[in-house]
């Protein structure tokens, strides 16, 4: 993991180059204005719900936030470290509200194709966060490994190796492993959200 990539510098150098305040970005990512100021001066890291609606509000996905440079290898056949990490420069204890790490692994060009396909794997006590995640897309997953248990509006449920997911994501949901051992999920999701 690379511990020397700083978030709140780089949040700080793309609000500016897109010409805006701290306080502009807040209305257009829906946060309050304090959070942009924490969050770039490294007070706080945020959860990956928190960071992927700031990046919203930049019109900025965490592929490109997180390795600008890297283009997405092209397929159709991709090796294991062809992966897009879209999550572990993100500090381990402030993904989300729990205390495990997430990793999120993306397979070849979601833009290109419209569908974003992750490899998840969910360290004990990882949690997406209490800010319960919410975008105009549809996705699913299959739990390869472990439990993970997926809030989706008022339902809530744990959910086992062999088991899966499908919903409409303008519903708030959330992704939390509460057992003792990873959990593995292979999702997908359209159009492209992270």
């Amino acid at each position: 993991m690379d511990v020397q990539f700083d978030i709140g510098a780089r949040l700080n150098a793309m609000r500016s180059a897109a010409g805006m305040s701290q306080r502009q970005l807040a209305e257009r990512a829906g946060v309050p204005h304090a959070q942009i100021s924490n969050v770039e001066n490294n007070k706080v890291s945020p959860s990956i719900s928190t960071l992927r609606k700031i990046l919203n509000g930049l019109g900025v996905n965490m592929a490109d936030f997180f390795e600008p440079e890297r283009s997405p290898p092209t397929g159709p056949f991709f090796d294991a470290d062809q992966l897009i990490d879209l999550t572990s420069k993100v500090a381990t204890t402030t993904m989300g509200d729990g205390l495990g790490r997430m990793v999120f692994r993306q397979i070849g060009d979601a833009r290109g194709h419209n569908l974003q396909i992750l490899h998840e794997v969910y360290d004990p006590q990882a949690d997406t966060g209490q800010t319960l995640l919410q975008h105009a897309s549809s996705e699913g997953g299959y739990v390869v490994e472990g439990e993970l248990e997926v809030t989706v509006g008022d339902e809530v449920r744990v959910l086992k190796a062999g088991e899966s997911y499908l919903f409409d994501s303008r519903i708030p949901h959330r992704f939390r492993n509460i057992s003792g051992s990873r959990t593995v999920v292979i999702s997908a999701c359209t159009p492209p959200y992270l």
